[in-house]
């Protein structure tokens, strides 16, 4: 999976300057959140700061439709509850703590329940995308041009980092995860970097025997 995940022309197009650091933990050992994972939320709490890479994220919604105040990237919801981040199971904990640390867009899927390659495009418009409204499963679809995540399947992940699919979510019963970290400028490549080494740092603490890799796509 990991070089076969791509970033469309005409993302990089409306974006030049997206990065996105991909990487696969294979062989997690996930469970419900416990005292390490809700430490790691605390702390993150006790750093979040308005961070200019919010703003870019900002600019990059309103360039493909999308308001940013009605449906907000990943990082500023994250940010604008820090201080009272719920508690999901100890890898979504792991990358949720990270990303309001880092104020970074991560994403965290279950790599086995992907169809194809991961690969972020310009939608059509008539790709589905599975959710839960009123607790009963429904399909959507996205908005012709919206920036979304896919697979062979449909969208995994639409407005860019804005809401994941219910098909690919990461679960306690996961054991192959993929992690999307996503950047643009003004973030340094170098701290996308750092990011992703205590990601993985956090991902080894939770299942010891984890096997991870990482590829970076993008980036000038």
């Amino acid at each position: 999976m990991l070089e076969r995940i791509t970033v469309d022309e005409a993302v990089r197009a409306l974006r030049p300057d997206f990065a996105v650091l991909v990487m696969t933990a294979e062989g997690l050992t996930n469970g419900p959140s416990d005292e390490q994972s809700a430490d790691w939320l605390a702390g993150a709490a006790a750093k979040a700061a308005d961070d200019p890479h919010v703003e870019a994220w900002r600019e990059a919604y309103r360039a493909f439709g999308a308001k940013p105040q009605r449906t907000r990237p990943s990082v500023d919801a994250l940010l604008r509850r820090a201080d009272a981040l719920p508690s999901i199971n100890r890898v979504v904990d792991a990358y949720n703590a990270v990303s309001v640390e880092y104020a970074l867009p991560i994403g965290g899927e279950d790599l086995d329940a992907y169809q194809g390659p991961a690969r972020l495009v310009r939608a059509t418009g008539d790709e589905p995308f599975d959710v839960i409204t009123s607790g009963e499963p429904a399909v959507e679809h996205p908005s012709p041009g919206e920036v979304v995540w896919r697979d062979d399947e449909g969208v995994t992940c639409r407005r860019w980092n804005w809401r994941q699919c219910v098909r690919t979510r990461l679960t306690e019963n996961t054991k192959n995860g993929l992690f999307l970290l996503e950047r643009l400028e003004p973030y340094s490549l170098d701290r996308l970097t750092e990011a992703g080494e205590e990601l993985a740092t956090r991902l080894r603490a939770i299942s010891p025997g984890a096997h991870i890799q990482s590829r970076l796509i993008g980036g000038r």
